[in-house]
């Protein structure tokens, strides 16, 4: 007895589902991606063919702007430690920093210090709007006699006692050298010796850890 034939159908698949779960999570990603701020303060850094990537968690960042000016700023990862060193720099200098000052500037993050003590109370009263288009002066680092960094410096180590400091200098490619000298007396003075410059890497070589998140994050220029 002959077998009887089954007709063909073509196969349809209904991708209707597949477009949802594909938008939803394009969707998902696009609301969850944190982008990076802009700067508060902008230098040019010198250029240089760098390897390692700056850390982001444990920081204290020195930076000179290209009139020298010398500001001091705590990574916004480290919101308690930022709020520690200013009570410890109120308590010092008897600056009498109120609590509301104190936790408002810690949760700025874009919010550094370049004004010397004499001005630091006037400047955290300042809003966050405020503070981000005042025009600052600069923390005094002229010699080992007057140099305000000493302090900030002492205040950070204490605040990060027990955890690995990083400390990471940039400097403006156009700033002199006095204050760059005034930032390493307040980093003698504080046996904090070991510290980290940014750069603006010009070619990043194949292979090395900055090319390596490179290529994960599809950067394909260098990075700064």
């Amino acid at each position: 007895m002959a077998r009887a034939k089954l007709p063909r159908k073509s196969t349809t698949i209904d991708m209707t589902a597949m477009c949802d779960v594909a938008f939803l999570l394009l969707s998902f990603f696009i609301l969850a991606t944190k982008f990076k701020p802009p700067e508060a303060l902008t230098v040019i850094t010198p250029p240089s063919v760098f390897t390692k990537i700056a850390p982001e968690r444990n920081v204290v960042m020195i930076t000179i702007d290209k009139d020298g000016k010398v500001y001091f700023g705590v990574s916004d990862m480290n919101v308690p430690e930022k709020e520690d060193i200013l009570r410890t720099v109120s308590a010092d200098k008897n600056l009498g920093l109120t609590p509301a000052e104190i936790t408002s500037f810690g949760k700025n993050p874009s919010a550094y210090i370049g004004v010397p003590f004499s001005q630091l109370k006037q400047y955290l009263a300042l809003s966050q709007d405020q503070i981000k288009h005042v025009a600052q002066s600069g923390i005094p680092v002229k010699d080992s006699t007057d140099n305000e960094m000493i302090e900030w410096i002492r205040a950070a180590a204490t605040a990060f006692q027990g955890t690995t400091m990083h400390i990471l200098v940039k400097g403006d490619n156009a700033a002199k050298y006095p204050s760059f000298q005034g930032v390493i007396i307040a980093f003698k003075k504080n046996d904090q010796m070991k510290f980290q410059m940014v750069t603006n890497p010009v070619a990043v070589p194949p292979g090395s850890e900055l090319w390596k998140a490179n290529q994960k994050s599809g950067t394909k220029g260098a990075s700064s």
